[in-house]
């Protein structure tokens, strides 16, 4: 388990001297076994706390702890599969050679090296890209390269920086499967990203940070309870029936006529709502939430709906 009980940050600028405070306050608990996302604007603070989280640097006030010891203690002793923001690896290293280096630093028993390097050459879709030079590669291809050398521990924690960063759309929708297949019982997965499409996909809560501190926690997926949202609803005709199902459902800003915005409402009262309407003899066409949950919870967190 990762605890940070009220955690601060404060750096000083070289010419004034003035203190920069970019993680206050800060308390939460990331649980063993949990994927656990991170999502702030630009300046949050989610850097600083992936720095604390991995010992490289040291909070100000407050106290950062790995299953019972200081971060760099238990990166030491039980090792952790990084993957930082931006991706930086000797330019005339081959994908393959670079990827066996990083395996002896990642302490891969001898016995089990090539068999691990060659399952994440597979497993990120390197294997034409293996004899070449990491300065060859395009950015996508730099970008699974070091997804894959993250990928090679069998460490207990996992932390990924914008894992998704320069991915085209298809391997953006790969990484689902990778993320899900992190998970296993005893290991613990934390994700910073500004895909908010994905970390709903892939994580089990998500933090919201904002100037520093944590906002909102948000509970995705089967875990997400009681949350609301906004649906747009498209039925075949235009019918009184919807006003009847979902009241204060409103003809879409667009003005089609077949096309209605349901005001917040629950899981139980949407799927109600959608019985009785098929009971009424409509013929939906569609039904698709107006924002998803994370980023209604985002945009409520960072003051984007104000």
């Amino acid at each position: 388990m990762i605890q940070l009980r009220d955690v601060g940050k404060t750096y000083r600028t070289l010419l004034r001297r003035r203190p920069v405070r970019a993680v206050e306050e800060f308390s939460l608990e990331i649980e063993t076994g949990e994927i656990f996302g991170i999502a702030g604007p630009n300046g949050a603070g989610k850097s600083t706390l992936i720095n604390l989280l991995l010992g490289f640097l040291r909070p100000t006030a407050g106290r950062v702890m790995i299953d019972g010891v200081a971060p760099r203690d238990f990166v030491e002793a039980r090792g952790v599969g990084y993957l930082s923001e931006l991706v930086a690896i000797p330019p005339g290293w081959s994908v393959e050679g670079a990827l066996v280096r990083y395996a002896v630093l990642a302490a891969v028993p001898d016995t089990d090296r090539a068999g691990r390097v060659n399952r994440v050459i597979e497993q990120l879709g390197l294997e034409e890209h293996r004899k070449k030079r990491v300065k060859q590669l395009s950015k996508g291809n730099l970008q699974r390269l070091g997804l894959a050398q993250a990928l090679l521990s069998e460490s207990d924690l996992v932390i990924l920086d914008e894992p998704t960063h320069g991915f085209d759309p298809l391997w953006t929708q790969r990484f689902r499967d990778i993320g899900r297949n992190l998970k296993r019982p005893g290991r613990t997965v934390v994700i910073a990203s500004h895909n908010l499409d994905e970390l709903e996909r892939v994580a089990d809560r998500v933090g919201i940070i904002d100037r520093g501190r944590l906002q909102q926690i948000a509970i995705i997926g089967a875990r997400a309870t009681g949350s609301l949202a906004r649906y747009r609803l498209v039925v075949a005709a235009p019918s009184p029936a919807v006003a009847e199902a979902f009241p204060g459902a409103e003809a879409a800003a667009d003005g089609r006529a077949e096309e209605y915005l349901v005001p917040p409402i629950d899981l139980p009262t949407l799927n109600e709502g959608l019985r009785r309407l098929i009971d009424a003899g409509v013929q939906i066409v569609a039904v698709v939430p107006e924002r998803s949950r994370l980023e209604t919870a985002f945009r409520q967190a960072v003051g984007a709906d104000q």
